[in-house]
């Protein structure tokens, strides 16, 4: 959160797709890295069960109703210190596939476990298997740790650990990320990748006010970063590069401020790098800003921007995980558009998790995803490749089996 992202020769084409997945199958099994060449021609990763040997995720999808693939889209809120029943029946009406741990709990891990179970148990079943929810929360440290009492550690500013060794770092994110298994949370919207330079400091007010930056330089932030995302994939939870491409030369909080403009960021910044550098260590997540960033796409906001979701970070930098939203609910940044437009725009422009605080807006905005659907068979081909990115994010963090 801002303030706390026509093939031809298709018998050849699948054999090329055939080779490289049981290339990669047979690398990741070795337990090595692939590093996958500008020149493959399909990302895998997304494509339709007909580019590939049938997988998990393809047989649940092929298992849904229509309503339950669209609600694989949604991450909607719940507060821990104060779980409010009917939006979470809302939420359960609408598949919603993803939850947010929104505020502030001091109830500690057993207690945070016990609520977790509970929303796990009203999870969508699929062909006789549990799909089961994302489960996520902004545990970055300092002045944003959402969840704190008995079992979590008190956690500094991404600022203190930024002057940590990687190593020292990478252990204690790994502790801090078995806390949250322990308390059934499987996804870290952390950590910052954002850049804020010594010159703008605080006065930077989502990232710099309350030091959730791991430095004030590319060369700081990077190591950092991936540290911090290593740790947490170590013990088994997700974890998000956020805000994408950057929040750090920004004054405004797209969470309280309309039309934060980045007049700084390019394509290239050194500050973009830093993300790219988080993708190369294994992110799974990638969170995109509110902001519009004038030289790079000057007409859209980043998170409505193709540009900077397919071109940038798909394309360029090779992305091929889940891209989820800052706050589309509640942020004054998208307060202009209506609730179902931030939706349909968010997914068009190549996102994959819309996440909203307001569990009340999902209705109007899975409403507005089901009719651009039957208008567009280039969108619903993105609403497929993006369910199919968020179950296979579910079977790595456990929550999807096959039978």
């Amino acid at each position: 959160m801002a303030s706390h992202q026509s093939p031809t020769r298709r018998s050849g084409i699948s054999r090329r797709v055939w080779l490289a997945s049981s290339l990669a199958v047979s690398l990741v099994a070795a337990g090595l890295a692939v590093q996958v060449s500008q020149a493959a021609p399909i990302d895998t990763s997304a494509a339709p069960s007909k580019y590939a040997a049938s997988t998990c995720a393809d047989k649940t999808y092929s298992a849904m109703t229509a309503s339950q693939r669209v609600g694989q889209l949604f991450m909607g809120s719940v507060v821990p210190s104060a779980p409010d029943s009917k939006r979470i029946d809302l939420m359960r009406q609408y598949h919603v596939g993803s939850v947010f741990l929104a505020g502030r709990s001091k109830a500690g891990t057993s207690a945070t476990k016990s609520l977790v179970d509970g929303l796990q148990a009203k999870a969508d079943s699929v062909a006789g298997h549990r799909v089961g929810l994302l489960v996520s929360t902004d545990q970055e440290g300092g002045a944003v740790q959402v969840l704190s009492g008995p079992g979590f550690s008190t956690i500094p500013s991404a600022l203190t650990q930024g002057t940590w060794t990687t190593t020292k770092l990478r252990g204690e994110a790994a502790t801090w990320a078995k806390q949250l298994k322990s308390a059934g949370v499987n996804l870290n919207l952390a950590p910052v990748a954002d850049v804020v330079p010594a010159s703008l400091g605080t006065a930077n007010a989502p990232i710099g006010k309350y030091n959730r930056e791991f430095g004030h330089t590319a060369a700081v932030v990077a190591p950092h970063s991936n540290a911090f995302l290593q740790g947490s994939l170590q013990s088994g939870v997700l974890a998000t590069l956020k805000h994408f491409p950057g929040l750090g030369y920004v004054r405004g909080n797209t969470d309280t401020t309309a039309g934060v403009v980045d007049t700084v960021t390019t394509s290239t910044s050194p500050s973009v790098t830093v993300f790219k550098s988080g993708i190369d260590a294994g992110a799974p997540f990638v969170m995109i800003s509110s902001a519009t960033y004038s030289r790079i796409d000057a007409k859209n906001r980043a998170a409505f921007s193709p540009t900077v979701i397919q071109t940038i970070l798909r394309k360029n930098m090779g992305f091929k995980g889940v891209v989820i939203s800052d706050d589309l609910g509640n942020a004054v940044a998208v307060k202009a558009v209506a609730p179902g437009d931030r939706a349909v725009k968010f997914l068009s422009a190549g996102g994959d998790v819309v996440l909203t605080v307001e569990p009340n807006l999902i209705p109007a905005m899975t409403k507005a995803v089901q009719n651009r659907m039957t208008q567009s068979s280039t969108f619903r081909t993105q609403v497929s490749q993006s369910v199919h990115r968020v179950l296979n994010a579910k079977q790595k963090a456990g929550l999807l089996t096959c039978g």
